[in-house]
């Protein structure tokens, strides 16, 4: 009632409501403030955070946070009226405006920002515009001696630093995939296993860099998770300068194009396109723009946390999501970040981006030049999931819409900028006549496609057209088959498309021909534009010729989605394709369908990936410390040689392997807690909760189910409260994952409970990780894919393989450094003898009671375990 009748000076109003059970709390948020103020600039949003951010005393307790976040508040207002705040460039305009949509702080700020003597530039004429520069000529071919190799990796970790002969060995075996091609397509392929410690990241920049520096190209280094993108930007400053002499950059960092903020997006937001909340989120936003380094929304220097506070979709919508770009048909195109972004990366020596990226990027990339040809995939157990998801088909309601307002453009009552074909290219169309009656039949045929409302018409039973007519018959169809339980658990579904009814298969045919009618007129329009560009008229410009250029490869993208949609509905009914994996689908979150559709999988996602990404290179490296996984014989080298794509290339990889120089022995245990039963809700949140308090937080809990995972979040917040014990949790706190990682790391006495995605990833070296409890152990889930996946892989041999890399990763976040310590624990009485080399060899694996488990926790980790004689369970060297 207090916070409801006065504004309350706040820190993170979104997670104080959550934990109040009050969600329309709002007031003075400190983290609103921080943004105004230092725009670009990282802070962990706790008082702790705060404290380190502005160079303050942190609190001591949370009697203390009150008093703090006042003096807090001082101290950003305080910085408004320094003759020396960096970032006072258009706080002023920007003020302004937050007055008038009653921002909580305006008031508070206005006394204190002066207006400046000239007016401010706004946003839009401030950025920068990216330059051309001539095309990179194709890079010289050298040879990396082996001693060349190892000066340069010395340089890279500095005087004085230890030399290390298993990251010596690695850099130089590094080196072979820079070496020249010897076969058309053919490439040096190299996998690595890198255990944990021994320094790959410049044991590979070793080599890359000098690669790049003796023949003039660019490596790309590929990353799984945005936490080591991070990280490799930090340590590729040891290898080149942050700028070369004339101003471009040898690193850049690149994602995809829903990561980095969308100017036009932006410019409708400022102009009226977001109300209320959002529009404060906007004006926020401009303020990072005019300061960000590279614009990117997702992982780069743009707060985590500011989107959570706005609690709605704000972020997403600044970006360019739905592939809506006009390119050089924006105003905005010669300022555009992610143009800048492409353009840099076609003149760097060290291309950092994520599988999917580079996966895409050989697929259908603009330019054949600027496709990656070295490549080093870090994290590279994650191939073979990134090159699953790239290379899929789904023809869903949710993928279809999107197609149908590409082509069509706003409908209706529909606010944004969104722009159809015929808005596009209406130039183009005036001036081609074949070119304008292609447009006119391709938004014609689009209206095939469902639109607005098409969930609610089906669920009333009331398809409108061929394709909400199909996707009625798939959701009939897989409602009638399942027999998962999900129905009533509220969880998605699927059913093998096999044995498909006959009003399914006709369904199916209407629609094969609807979209049919949408590609033809599509391939039309990219033959004409090419036309145009071949025989230009006088009044196409530079710009005009960039325009249409991105719009054949837009064009090129939907017309290669529409013909995977025509192959997946030309086979149903038919005999299957032992290639592929195809299946009906209707998505659910908490009993509430947002998606029905067919999706086709390979079999083998390895097997395009080897085409498209394989052939084309010269030089592919994968490395990982869980490349392999340990089986009964030692490491299963074979499996990784399956999952690289080597065998669809008749290729022999390079193996090579680097264990880890850390002591598990002496620094870790694995506890098997015996005595928890499976299904037990409570008796699992109470385990929780005891080796919480026994460690005194520094726990990673790792679920299998989110379902599970909130339940026991629910029951336990409260009581490890009142301990003095934050916990912090995935899809329980409003808050990105990135930012609970940050937060876990800031506090040692922070826990977080989390799911898959916190498996990988999640680098927290030092006390503030010392236990990791995972509820039980990680099988696979059994859905169609993976039930296909496993009768080809070897039965039970292949979920084997799946949970001992799972573990692996999964223990892999506990010893980070020399000198971290700590407790793997897994709560499962029947945890198989069998996994038990999942673990690094020597690690002591005990099975005991939860008691027991809870005195070793407590006392910490000792060396042995020797105390335990019954219990102990030794594998590796000792076992034989």
């Amino acid at each position: 009632m207090a916070a409801a009748d006065t504004p309350q000076l706040l820190l993170n109003a979104p997670l104080v409501a959550n934990r109040l059970g009050y969600p329309d709390l709002s007031g003075l948020d400190l983290l609103e403030l921080y943004a105004f103020v230092h725009p670009a600039r990282f802070c962990v949003p706790t008082p702790r955070g705060l404290a380190e951010a502005l160079r303050l005393e942190e609190p001591t307790s949370d009697q203390h946070v009150p008093e703090f976040l006042q003096l807090a508040a001082g101290a950003l207002i305080g910085i408004c009226e320094s003759a020396d705040w960096p970032e006072r460039e258009g706080a002023w305009s920007t003020l302004q405006s937050l007055v008038r949509m009653r921002w909580p702080w305006a008031q508070v700020l206005s006394p204190h920002i002066a207006k400046p003597e000239r007016a401010e530039k706004w946003l839009f004429s401030k950025l920068p515009e990216w330059e051309d520069a001539p095309e990179r000529p194709a890079p010289r071919q050298v040879q990396l001696p082996p001693d060349a190799v190892i000066e340069r990796l010395d340089r890279l970790t500095g005087e004085g630093s230890e030399k290390r002969e298993g990251q010596q060995a690695y850099a130089r075996d590094a080196a072979q995939v820079f070496a020249p091609r010897d076969k058309r397509d053919n490439p040096h392929l190299l996998l690595a296993q890198a255990g944990t410690g021994i320094g790959k990241t410049l044991g590979y920049l070793a080599p890359a860099s000098l690669w790049a520096e003796g023949s003039g190209g660019t490596v790309w280094v590929s990353t799984y998770t945005k936490n080591l993108q991070r990280q490799l930007r930090q340590e590729s400053r040891r290898a080149w300068p942050s700028e070369r002499a004339d101003g471009s950059k040898p690193v850049v960092v690149r994602k995809g194009r829903e990561n980095y903020l969308c100017l036009l997006n932006l410019e409708d937001a400022l102009q009226g396109g977001f109300a209320g909340r959002a529009a404060i989120l906007a004006q926020l936003v401009a303020r990072w723009a005019a300061y960000s380094q590279d614009g990117d929304m997702i992982g780069g220097d743009l707060p985590g946390w500011l989107g959570t506070l706005f609690r709605k979709r704000g972020i997403a919508a600044l970006t360019d999501q739905r592939g809506e770009c006009v390119y050089a048909g924006c105003p905005h195109y010669r300022k555009c970040f992610i143009e800048r972004a492409a353009r840099s990366s076609a003149q760097a020596d060290l291309v950092i981006a994520n599988h999917a990226l580079v996966m895409v990027n050989a697929a259908r990339g603009r330019d054949h030049a600027q496709r990656p040809t070295r490549i080093v995939f870090d994290e590279g157990h994650h191939v073979f999931d990134a090159a699953d998801s790239t290379f899929a088909a789904a023809l869903t309601g949710q993928e279809a819409i999107e197609l149908r307002r590409w082509i069509i453009g706003p409908e209706r009552k529909n606010r944004g900028r969104r722009r159809g074909l015929a808005a596009r290219l209406a130039d183009v169309a005036s001036y081609d006549e074949a070119g304008g009656d292609a447009v006119e039949a391709a938004v014609k045929a689009a209206e095939a496609l469902p639109s607005d409302g098409w969930l609610q018409r089906l669920n009333e039973g009331a398809p409108s057209g061929p394709v909400e007519a199909l996707l009625a018959q798939v959701r009939a169809t897989t409602y009638a088959r399942d027999e998962s339980g999900g129905q009533e658990a509220g969880y998605g579904i699927e059913t093998e498309a096999a044995s498909l009814p006959g009003e399914l298969i006709e369904a199916a045919g209407v629609a094969e021909e609807a979209l049919a009618a949408i590609r033809a007129p599509l391939m039309k329009l990219a033959t004409r534009l090419e036309a145009v560009l071949e025989d230009a008229p006088d009044w196409l410009d530079a710009q005009g010729r960039a325009r249409i250029d991105g719009a054949r490869y837009s064009l090129s993208w939907r017309i290669d989605t529409l013909a995977a949609w025509e192959a997946l509905l030309e086979r149903l009914g038919g005999p299957a394709d032992p290639e592929f994996v195809d299946w009906l689908a209707v998505d659910r979150s908490d009993a509430r369908e947002f998606d029905i559709g067919i999706h086709r999988h390979w079999l083998d996602p390895m097997k395009p990936f080897a085409k498209v990404v394989l052939e084309p290179s010269h030089g592919v490296m994968l490395t990982s410390a869980t490349l392999t996984s340990q089986s009964e014989d030692g490491p299963d080298w074979q499996g990784a040689i399956e999952r690289s794509g080597a065998p669809h290339l008749e290729l022999e990889p390079k193996l090579t392997s680097a264990q880890s120089p850390f002591d598990y022995a002496a620094r870790a245990e694995v506890l098997i807690v015996t005595d928890i039963k499976k299904g037990d809700l409570p008796a699992l949140a109470g385990a929780y909760a005891r080796l919480i308090e026994a460690s005194d937080g520094g726990v990673l809990g790792l679920f299998t189910a989110i379902r599970r995972m909130r339940a026991v979040h629910g029951r336990i917040a409260d009581r490890l409260a009142r301990a003095g014990l934050p916990l912090y949790a995935q899809h329980v706190d409003p808050i990105d994952t990135g930012t609970l990682v940050d937060i876990f790391r800031d506090d040692p006495r922070a826990s977080l409970l989390g799911t898959d995605a916190l498996r990988d990833g999640v680098d927290v070296p030092g006390h503030s990780l010392r236990c990791v409890v995972m509820e039980q152990v990680p099988w696979p889930r059994p859905d169609i894919l993976h039930k296909a996946r496993r009768l080809a892989g070897g039965g039970s041999a292949y979920d084997d393989r799946i949970i001992r890399a799972r573990l692996a990763q999964a223990f892999g976040r506990l010893i980070r450094s020399k000198d971290d310590a700590g407790h793997f624990i897994v709560l499962s009485p029947a945890f198989p003898s069998r996994l038990l080399n999942a673990f690094p060899q020597g690690t002591p694996v005990i099975r005991l009671t939860l008691e027991e488990a809870l005195q070793r926790v407590a006392s910490g980790v000792s060396n042995t375990g020797a105390d335990h004689p019954a219990d102990h369970e030794p594998f590796g060297e000792e076992a034989s």
